[in-house]
C-alpha cells in the first residue's frame, strides 16, 4: 500500500465576518486565515453550498490551520433559482482576488455545492453561450456572461447534481399531481408485493424495471407541464405575471427522501473502475470502492408537503431542478445510465465537461452521494484531474464509527481528508511555484 504525506501543519486560524453585498439582498461570509501568512496562503478557497449555511463549514478551519485563506459564503436566496446564486459565487471569487495576499483562487463544492461551483466555473471559462443551445430546457440567461474563473476546483462528496438528486427522489406511484397520498400500490417502493422490506429490501428486476420508467415517464410530464406553464406566463396568460408557484408530491430531495438505493444497497454500492482508497492509518491501497453504508428509510415521505413535496415555482424547477431523461434511464450497482448531462446546466458530470482547470474529485464510502465522484472524473474534461475516496466517512466527513468492525478502524476520517486536500492544493507546480 502507498502511504500519502501525514505533515502535521496545523497552525493557529482567525475567522472575521466579512460582508461581500450590501443592501436588501445582503451577501454574507466568514473569512478564515491563518495567524501567520505562509506560502499555502497564498491559494483563496471559496466554499458554498447552493441551499445550507456553510458559514461554519469543516473546511474553513481544517484548511485555514494548514495554512490556505478561506473564505466560507452563504448564497443569498437558498430558495432561489440556480441562475442567481451563480451571480453571489462570483461575489466571493472577486472577494478573494482582491485580498492582496491571495494568488490562486480554487473553488470548493460540497454536496449540492458541486451543482452550483461547476456550473459557475463552466459558464467563467467558456461564456454563456454553452448553457443556451437547443438542447437545453431552459437557457441560460446573457447577465451570466462575463464570470472571473477560478483557478482551481474541489468536488468532495459532490451529489450526482440538483437536478439528478430530485429525479432519484421522485415517486413514481404518485397519481394525483395534487395529492400525495393518492398512490399506485403496483409502484410504490414500500409495498412488501413489491419486495420492501423494513430494514433492508431486495426487489426484483420486473419491478425495477417498472419502477424506473415509472419516474421517466412521470419526470417527462412534469418537465412539459412546467414549459407549457412558462409559455403561458410569458404570454402574459398564466396565473401572475413573472412566475406561478409549484408543489410536486415526492419528489423532495433529501437523503431520507431517496428513492430505491437507500432501501436495497445493491444499488449505488460500488465504483466500477479502481480508485484509491485513503485508510485511516495513512495508507492508501487501490482498488474497486465498495459502499460501507446500511439500509435505510423504512417510511415513505411522499404523504408529507414538508417533508416530501418539491416546493418551488415553474421557473426554479426548469433552471435548478429539472433534467431530461432518455429510455434507458436508470441505476444498477455501479452506475447511472439514460440521464441526458446536456439538458440542464443544474447537474456536475454535465458542466464538468467544460471546465479545464485543476479538479480534485472525493468520495466518502459511507455516504449516500459518494459513486457521483467517479462519474464526475470520468466526464472531466482537465488534463489535470485528481480521484480518491476515504474509508469510513459519512457525507459531512465524520468517521462513521457505527460501521467500523472495532474501534478506530477508520481513524480520523475528517484529518485524512483534508491532509489529503493539503497535499493536493500545496503540490509544487499545480497552485504554488
Amino acid at each position: 500500500m502507498e502511504v500519502f504525506g501525514k505533515m502535521e501543519r496545523y497552525q493557529d486560524f482567525q475567522y472575521s465576518y466579512v460582508p461581500l453585498s450590501s443592501g436588501m439582498d445582503d451577501m454574507n461570509g466568514v473569512l478564515y486565515e491563518p495567524v501567520t501568512p505562509a506560502e499555502r496562503s497564498k491559494i483563496g478557497i471559496l466554499v458554498m453550498h447552493s441551499d445550507e449555511n456553510y458559514l461554519t463549514f469543516s473546511a474553513g478551519g481544517e484548511l485555514a490551520s494548514r495554512g490556505y485563506t478561506v473564505l466560507c459564503a452563504n448564497v443569498v436566496d437558498p430558495g432561489g433559482s440556480l441562475d442567481s446564486k451563480i451571480l453571489n459565487v462570483k461575489l466571493g471569487v472577486e472577494y478573494l482576488r482582491s485580498l492582496s495576499g491571495v494568488e490562486k483562487v480554487v473553488l470548493l463544492g460540497h454536496s449540492g455545492g458541486a451543482t452550483l461551483m461547476t456550473s459557475y466555473q463552466a459558464l467563467a471559462e467558456n461564456g454563456v453561450e454553452i448553457f443556451q443551445g437547443e438542447e437545453k430546457i431552459i437557457k441560460a440567461p446573457d447577465d451570466l456572461d462575463g464570470l472571473p474563473a477560478a483557478d482551481g476546483i474541489m468536488l468532495l462528496d459532490s451529489n450526482w447534481g440538483n437536478g439528478a438528486m430530485p429525479l432519484f427522489s421522485l415517486d413514481p406511484a404518485v397519481i394525483n399531481e395534487y395529492s400525495g397520498q393518492e398512490l399506485d400500490p403496483s409502484l410504490n417502493l414500500f409495498n412488501p408485493d413489491n419486495g420492501f422490506t423494513a430494514g433492508g429490501s431486495m426487489y426484483g428486476d420486473e419491478f425495477v424495471s417498472r419502477f424506473f420508467e415509472g419516474q421517466r415517464a412521470r419526470s417527462n410530464r412534469l418537465i412539459q407541464s412546467a414549459l407549457e406553464r412558462l409559455e403561458a406566463i410569458k404570454a402574459g396568460s398564466g396565473n401572475y405575471i413573472d412566475d406561478e408557484p409549484l408543489v410536486i408530491p415526492g419528489m423532495n430531495q433529501g437523503r431520507v427522501n431517496n428513492k430505491l438505493y437507500p432501501q436495497d444497497i445493491r444499488f449505488m454500492s460500488h465504483t466500477r473502475g479502481a480508485w484509491p482508497l485513503l485508510h485511516g492509518d495513512g495508507t492508501v491501497s487501490t482498488g474497486v470502492v465498495y459502499s460501507l453504508r446500511a439500509p435505510a428509510n423504512d417510511t415513505s415521505l411522499t404523504n408529507s408537503l414538508t417533508e416530501g413535496a418539491l416546493v418551488t415555482t415553474v421557473r426554479n424547477f426548469l433552471i435548478s431542478y429539472a433534467v431530461r431523461t432518455t429510455e434507458d434511464y436508470g441505476y444498477d450497482e455501479d452506475s447511472v445510465r439514460g440521464i441526458d448531462w446536456s439538458s440542464s446546466y443544474n447537474c456536475p458530470p454535465g458542466n464538468i465537461k467544460y471546465i479545464s482547470v485543476p479538479l480534485l474529485a472525493m468520495g466518502m464510502t459511507a455516504s449516500w452521494e459518494y459513486l457521483a465522484a467517479e462519474v464526475i472524473y470520468e466526464n472531466a474534461a482537465s488534463t489535470d484531474k485528481s480521484i480518491a475516496f476515504v474509508e469510513g466517512a459519512d457525507h459531512m466527513f465524520a468517521t462513521a464509527t457505527e460501521l467500523e468492525e472495532y474501534p478506530g478502524q477508520f481513524g480520523d476520517t475528517v484529518k485524512t481528508l483534508y491532509d489529503y486536500v493539503d497535499n493536493w492544493l500545496s503540490l509544487e507546480g499545480r497552485f504554488l511555484n
